[in-house]
């Protein structure tokens, strides 16, 4: 049983796509005597398949002594903002479904909560939508953002 579930941790690990991600800024929100501090942080994300298009995703952190062993639950409450840093430009093939596609995937606790970004096209409007959400092993979270850079190709 052991080995099932070390097994099934591998596969997720693996399976999950990932993005470029940068630390951009911190801010401590709540004081915490033994360990680090509570904070937002705000990353960035390069979406690997569209040239040219970063996602800036703020998010709170969790700190304390659980938060520094890295046994915290991080809240489900995402902000993202996407931009064009250039001419923006799909280098990959990109799925354009109504089911969208997942860019990016982080853990936001030890069992099964990941924050994901997942990518949109608006053949219409020619936009890329991006949309920050949370998932859980029973139920997923309510909070999610979007954000949207149109394409310049």
């Amino acid at each position: 049983m052991r080995s099932l579930f070390a097994a099934l941790i591998l596969v997720l690990t693996v399976a999950a796509p990932a993005l470029a991600q940068e630390r951009v800024g911190e801010v401590s929100t709540t004081f915490r005597v033994v360990g680090p501090n509570d904070k937002v942080v705000i990353d960035r994300f390069d979406d690997p398949k569209v040239e040219n298009a970063s996602c800036y995703v703020s998010r709170a952190e969790t700190g304390g002594l659980s938060g520094w062993v890295g046994m915290a639950e991080d809240p489900s409450r995402f902000s993202i903002a996407c931009r064009a840093t250039g001419p923006v430009k799909i280098v990959g093939e990109i799925n354009r479904t109504k089911k969208g596609e997942v860019v990016f995937s982080e853990d936001t606790s030890i069992l099964f909560k990941e924050m994901r970004v997942s990518r949109f096209y608006d053949a219409e409007k020619n936009v890329l939508v991006y949309l920050v959400w949370s998932t859980k092993l029973i139920d997923g979270s309510p909070y999610n953002s979007v954000t949207a850079i149109p394409i310049t190709q």
